[in-house]
């Protein structure tokens, strides 16, 4: 398969941008990270878009994976999405991807606490390239924001898991690793 959409989905903080990015790589696809088009398309950032409100978030996400499924349709190259955590919550995006026969759907999986650890990394600034926001993502800003995230991360998982084509662990690989199992998997063409 040298054209067709790859999404790469997962909780967030599971390396769907890294892996993207690595696969891209090796394929000579084009990775697009969907909260980038989002941000792109609306002027303004994903935690701006949430705090209006995760219904106007929700839809300006499925308004930009039209616009990339028609942009599939219109040319012959791989097209490897990176997903937002919570697109399986967006009903309108869940009914584009059943309407399109080209998607192959990827699903990484990493544990609860892998996720949480890294979430406290990234809102810290202390993962590699990220900035220090001070503050947790916009949907656990709840009273326990750690119950929270336990509870969408296991509810999600199973949706992902039942939506997947292909699931890799992403516990302990790098993106490399996820995107030349994700190449396999497909019989993707690689670069040598």
């Amino acid at each position: 398969m040298k054209n067709g959409l790859v999404l790469i989905t997962g909780p967030k903080h599971s390396g769907k941008s890294m892996a993207a990015l690595a696969l891209e790589k090796i394929t000579g696809g084009e990775a697009l990270d969907l909260d980038e088009i989002v941000e792109r398309q609306t002027g303004k950032k994903v935690r701006e878009l949430f705090r209006e409100g995760s219904e106007i978030f929700r839809e300006a996400e499925a308004r930009a994976l039209s616009s990339l499924i028609r942009l599939k349709v219109q040319d012959e190259k791989l097209r490897i999405i990176a997903t937002g955590g919570g697109i399986i919550d967006n009903p309108e995006a869940m009914a584009l991807l059943a309407g399109c026969r080209e998607i192959v759907t990827v699903y990484l999986d990493v544990s609860p606490e892998t996720a949480w650890v890294r979430i406290l990394r990234s809102a810290a600034g202390s993962d590699t390239g990220t900035t220090a926001t001070g503050e947790l993502p916009p949907f656990l800003n709840t009273e326990n924001p750690r119950e929270t995230h336990l509870t969408l991360h296991k509810r999600r998982a199973e949706a992902y898991k039942a939506l997947a084509h292909f699931t890799v662990s992403a516990e302990d690989k790098s993106p490399e690793e996820i995107a030349g199992e994700i190449a396999e998997f497909m019989e993707l063409p690689v670069k040598p």
